[in-house]
């Protein structure tokens, strides 16, 4: 009796030993597997973390004309509400005075996330000077035309060319097409440096004052 009682245990503890050992080797083969998963995942390319960190930037010819330091640079007009950014910035002098005029400096600057299509000095001197100087002097127009251009929403370079038409403070619609760097706003107006963040808006500055109709 004792020894077949000797040969059981030693059965089963032999049974168990093989039991254990399989059990381990599938946990190995398990975890290698996953291991193997995990490391067949595709990383992010570098010209796509390039490509993702460029859109986060400003972009467009006309971004060459901002001051590169001080508070009408970009990271300076990123500190201060869009009204105040722009007033920093050369490049949008002339609309700056007609946001003035009109009385809207309080309103820009206390709006939260809006966009901004910013005509440059060059987009106000394509209007012939006796007709700027009439919209200058006429509060009502002047102010339907600067809140015309006034999104009450943040849009992004990727929602730019695809999620419009956009309602306009103004009431009306703008209409942006093209994609990438290259955007043009109702069917005239080029966006020449875009993706520029100020502390309550993303603007993007246009070569042609918008017109509502």
């Amino acid at each position: 009796m004792t020894r077949i009682r000797t040969r059981l245990l030693g059965v089963t503890a032999a049974s168990l030993l093989a039991l254990s050992l399989a059990a381990c080797g599938g946990n190995d083969s398990d975890t290698a597997s996953s291991s193997a998963t995990s490391a067949a995942a595709p990383a992010p390319s570098a010209s796509e973390m390039t490509s993702s960190a460029a859109m986060d930037q400003p972009f467009g010819a006309a971004c060459s004309a901002v001051p590169a330091s001080g508070a009408g640079s970009f990271s300076g007009m990123a500190q201060d509400p869009v009204a105040t950014a722009a007033s920093n910035n050369p490049v949008l002098s002339t609309l700056v005075t007609a946001v003035k005029t009109a009385g809207l400096v309080d309103t820009l600057n206390g709006a939260k996330n809006i966009t901004v299509f910013a005509p440059t000095n060059d987009a106000f001197a394509k209007i012939p000077p006796a007709q700027l100087k009439a919209v200058l002097a006429d509060k009502d127009m002047l102010t339907k035309i600067l809140t015309y251009h006034v999104i009450g929403q943040k849009v992004t370079p990727d929602q730019l060319g695809t999620a419009g038409p956009f309602k306009s403070l103004q009431g009306g619609d703008v209409t942006v097409s093209g994609s990438g760097e290259d955007f043009t706003v109702n069917g005239d107006s080029k966006v020449v440096c875009g993706n520029v963040q100020t502390a309550n808006a993303t603007v993007y500055l246009v070569d042609t004052v918008l017109m509502p109709k």
